[in-house]
């Protein structure tokens, strides 16, 4: 596999996880003011909760999707340790394919969401709603990358692994 579409890929996870981050960070600052604009002001401001959960949706979503690149999704890894490497190999490339297929089918469904709801606005925000649900059409579009390239890797791991067999052999 190309070391450039290597890079590409762990760049796009890092620059995924780092706003992430920042969301949760955000996150956390909008609800902290919550609690004091409550309990201190006695005046609770109305975005507050529903600006919280919109950038839950994106920081868990992409975290999600950084979880298929990092290998921290569910998975046969019990499976693995106990099978043949030949046998471990087709375990990865079909776990992956599923993995694959879920974010082609999640990318399909949510941008179909989002462009369904673009007229429904909402109302403590005064945006679209389409925006509560374009992290599952990110998410799915970045899982279906991760799960890609890691099928590519294991063919790669293979072909090579073969290549020096043969190469032993001879």
């Amino acid at each position: 596999m190309s070391a450039v579409f290597a890079l590409f890929i762990n760049k796009l996870a890092r620059i995924a996880i780092i706003i992430s981050s920042f969301g949760l960070i955000l996150m956390t600052l909008i609800v902290g003011w919550q609690v004091f604009a409550r309990y201190v002001l006695n005046a609770s401001p109305a975005w507050s909760e529903s600006s919280a959960l919109l950038l839950m949706l994106y920081y868990i979503m992409l975290a999600a999707a950084v979880g298929v690149y990092e290998n921290f999704h569910l998975g046969l890894k019990v499976l693995m340790d106990f099978v043949s490497e030949n046998s471990r190999y087709r375990l990865t490339i079909f776990n992956n394919s599923l993995i694959l297929i879920f974010g082609i089918a999640m990318f399909i469904c949510g941008a179909r969401l989002a462009q369904f709801t673009t007229e429904h606005i909402i109302p403590t925000l005064e945006i679209s709603r389409s925006l509560a649900y374009l992290p599952f059409a990110i998410a799915g579009l970045l899982i279906s990358i991760f799960a890609l390239e890691k099928i590519l890797v294991a063919i790669a791991n293979k072909n090579s692994l073969q290549s020096t067999k043969d190469a032993q052999a001879a």
